[in-house]
This record gives C-alpha cells, sequence and structure tokens, in this order.
C-alpha cells in the first residue's frame, strides 16, 4: 500500500496541525504517511515543521514530512488535504467583526458560524477555498478534501455547489457535546449510543441511549436538580423547550436566535451566563501565552505531550485507507439525507467511511419545529453563499436581513448602514465585485 500523501492548508494554525498529526501518526497503518505542511507565514510554518517531526520521533513513526510555502507543491499528488484556515486572522478582520457592529449596539460572542460576524467571515474565507480547490481540481482531482473551516455550512455550500472536489466539513460538536451531556448526567460517554442531525452547530440529539433505553429522563434531571454548568444555561434552556438537546455550545448558540442576546436586558444576558466578546478574550489570552507555548513546543528538552483527539480527520483517512468502517459526523451536501430541509443546502449527519469514501446516511423528516429552526440560520448561509457565487452585493444585505440576532436588535436602515461599514473596513479581504463603491466610508476602522 502506497503511503498517503496528506496535505495541512494552513499548518500554522501550530496547535490544531500537532493534534491532527498526532492522531494520524499513532495510528501504525498510517506511522508512514507523507506529511506536507503549507502556509503563507513561513515563521509559524517552521514551528508546526518542528512540532511534526517531533511528533515522529516520539512515536517512532517513520513518517516523511515537509514544510513548503509554495501550495502548488503541497497539493500536487495529495490524497487528502486538510484546510484549516483564518483569512484575515484574529487583527484585523475578526476584531473588525466585532467592533464595527458595536457601534450600532450589537453584541456578538463568537462571530464565526452566523450572524454578521458569520456572514463578513464567510466573504473572506469562500474566495480562498474556491481557490484551493480550482488547484485541487488540477494537481490532485481525487483528492479527500477534510474543511475544518468556519463558517462551517457557508464554506462547504459554497465548495460542494462551485467545485467538483470531494469535501466533508468537520467540526467536534457532537462528540464533545456527547461527552459533556455523558458527564452531567454521571453515564460513560462509552456505554451512549446517539443519533444526530441537523446543520453545523445546530444539529440535535434525536435519539440518546444506552443499551436501548433513552436517556432524556436523566437530561432533564440534571435541570431538576439544579446541576446545570454555569457555561451552559442557553442549551439546557432550550433543551426544555424544544425537548432534544443542541450540539454546539451555549455561547455559540446564544447568538444564533434571537432571544438571548437583547440591549436594554442584561439581565438575560446575566441570568444565562452569556460570555460577550468570548472570541476576542479567546484569542487574547492565547496571544498572550503564544510565546512561552512556542519555545516550550520546540523545546526539545521538555517532553511533548501527545494524546489522541476527538477530531475525526485520522479517523476517516484511516478507514479510507484500510477499509475498515468507520462513523463519523460530517457536513455534507443535503441529497435525500434530511427530508425537510432545502436539497442543496450543508446539514451534518452520521457519515459511514470505508474504502468507498465518505457515505452519508439519511435521518428522513426532522421533528418539524427543529427545522424550522435551522431553516432560519439556511437562510442567511444561502443568501451569503449566493452573494458570493453570483457576484450579487444586494444578498449580503438580505442575508444580514434575515439574520435573527442581527434583525431582532437593528433597524432596516441600521443594517445596511453596518454592512456598508462592514464591508468597507475590511476593504481587500472582500471579493472586489461584493466591495462597496468608492464613496462609501466606515464609521470605525481598525487597525
Amino acid at each position: 500500500m502506497t503511503s498517503p500523501k496528506i496535505t495541512f492548508i494552513g499548518a500554522g494554525s501550530t496547535v490544531f496541525a500537532k493534534n491532527l498529526i498526532g492522531d494520524i501518526l499513532s495510528y501504525p497503518e498510517l506511522a508512514d504517511a507523507r506529511i506536507t505542511l503549507y502556509d503563507i507565514d513561513p515563521e509559524r510554518l517552521a514551528t508546526s515543521e518542528t512540532v511534526a517531526r517531533r511528533i515522529a520521533e516520539a512515536l517512532k513513526a517513520p513518517a516523511t514530512i515537509e514544510a513548503t510555502t509554495d501550495r502548488a507543491r503541497a497539493l500536487d499528488g495529495a490524497d487528502y488535504a486538510i484546510t484549516m484556515i483564518q483569512v484575515g486572522g484574529y487583527k484585523p478582520c475578526t476584531v473588525t467583526d466585532f467592533e464595527v457592529p458595536k457601534t450600532y449596539g450589537l453584541r456578538q460572542t463568537i462571530a464565526d458560524t452566523l450572524g454578521i460576524g458569520g456572514i463578513m467571515r464567510a466573504l473572506r474565507t469562500v474566495p480562498v477555498l474556491l481557490e484551493h480547490a480550482r488547484d485541487m481540481e488540477r494537481l490532485c482531482p481525487d483528492v479527500t478534501h477534510l474543511q475544518y473551516a468556519n463558517p462551517m455550512a457557508m464554506n462547504c455550500w459554497a465548495l460542494n455547489r462551485a467545485t467538483k472536489i470531494k469535501t466533508v466539513g468537520l467540526c467536534h460538536s457532537v462528540q464533545g457535546t456527547a461527552a459533556e451531556i455523558a458527564e452531567d448526567i454521571g453515564v460513560p460517554v462509552e456505554e451512549i449510543s446517539y443519533l444526530c442531525g441537523g446543520i453545523n452547530h445546530m444539529a440535535f440529539y434525536l435519539k440518546f441511549e444506552r443499551d436501548g433505553q433513552d436517556l432524556t429522563p436523566l437530561i432533564r434531571k440534571v435541570v431538576e436538580e439544579g446541576r446545570v454548568p454555569e457555561w451552559n444555561r442557553v442549551r439546557y434552556d432550550m433543551f426544555l423547550r424544544l425537548g432534544y438537546f443542541v450540539t454546539e455550545s451555549s455561547e455559540h448558540f446564544s447568538e444564533y436566535v434571537p432571544w438571548y442576546i437583547k440591549r436594554g436586558r442584561e439581565e438575560i444576558v446575566d441570568r444565562f451566563n452569556i460570555p460577550l466578546d468570548e472570541y476576542i478574550t479567546r484569542c487574547e489570552r492565547q496571544i498572550d501565552k503564544w510565546g512561552a507555548l512556542r519555545a516550550q513546543l520546540q523545546d526539545p528538552t521538555v517532553p511533548l505531550e501527545i494524546k489522541r483527539s476527538v477530531e475525526y480527520g485520522s479517523t476517516i483517512i484511516r478507514a479510507r485507507e484500510t477499509g475498515q468502517p468507520a462513523v463519523i459526523y460530517g457536513n455534507v451536501q443535503n441529497r435525500g439525507l434530511i427530508d425537510n430541509l432545502p436539497a442543496d443546502c450543508t446539514v451534518e449527519v452520521p457519515c459511514l467511511v470505508d474504502r468507498n469514501g465518505v457515505q452519508p446516511i439519511g435521518i428522513g423528516r426532522l421533528p418539524p419545529h427543529l427545522a424550522a429552526l435551522m431553516q432560519t440560520n439556511i437562510n442567511v448561509q444561502s443568501l451569503t453563499v449566493e452573494a458570493l457565487l453570483t457576484g450579487n452585493r444586494d444578498h449580503i444585505y438580505h442575508a444580514a436581513m434575515l439574520d435573527p440576532h442581527t434583525a431582532a436588535e437593528l433597524d432596516l436602515d441600521q443594517i445596511w448602514k453596518l454592512v456598508d461599514d462592514l464591508l468597507a473596513a475590511h476593504g481587500e479581504w472582500i471579493p472586489e465585485a461584493l466591495r462597496p463603491p468608492a464613496k462609501a466610508q466606515p464609521l470605525l476602522r481598525v487597525a
């Protein structure tokens, strides 16, 4: 069996790359893989290369490891491409996505999946992903593309609609939340079986069982006994109201709906312990710690901790290479998978993986109230993708109009002006066809 070539796009995300490389090389069947690291930042790339070589040495894996800033070289002949990019970075783009809306009184927690922040992230990320996909079509047309970048649903929707590359979007919210619920109810996660379906960051556990017994009463008991974790109040509130538990964290979910972050209603924010600006705070902490962490990761005298993560990437590669079947949750095009969601949207469903590839499993109809809730998010995703693929700037405004949180806080004139300001502030990070006329000026510029 020929050693697979696995290309990391955005390998300068050192910690995430470290986890995935450790996962891959810890499988004996993948220990001799050819790992190619690609990034546009040569300094961070060099750090990731050092870490990758340390992992291979620690695991005694005969892997071939190379690093390059040449994307064509990285993708040439790749069997797997793992995308983990953040276009525009924390500064200037993520800061802009938070600070400009704040001038309108619109506050966010994460701003990377939906909302005005998610829309803007898609506008600057999808064009880059499409460039990568064009290279893949030319250099590795049979590649399996494992896509980790947010906004997940919009990115995958555009890729599936505009390219021929086999893409599956990967997130850890399904398996991660299952482990969190298991801890809350006191049942080992290894004993739990579940069926989950929906859209990324808004999928729901349709079944959550042990030995065929429904565990929903134990989840409800967490509320009744006052044991809801302080950081998870939003999701438990939704569980009580909807009857199903959602996969993504409370801080994420709170900005996908119109009910939890409201100006002049600080008691709601306090009651549900919603961490406004959480992503900004997290990034600042990571930046503060990066220097010391980088030195530690590169220091050969400091033992390198290697433990399996919950990410699905290595599981997919191993199943594809060995034929040993595995089930993962992936974000794929809705081709007869969920009957009461749009046929072309991106859905998150179980997928069987073996030598035949990633094969999504249909789950039929969702409970109607869950499908209706998801549709409010799909509307925003659809219009953003339409703007990107057709060059129709109007659909950016339409997407913002229909975003649940934005529409709950701002009137139409404010929404229009906010979009103008964000497009102007992002400047060349936005595709030329979608940039505002030259006369439009942002209310706030972020250095």
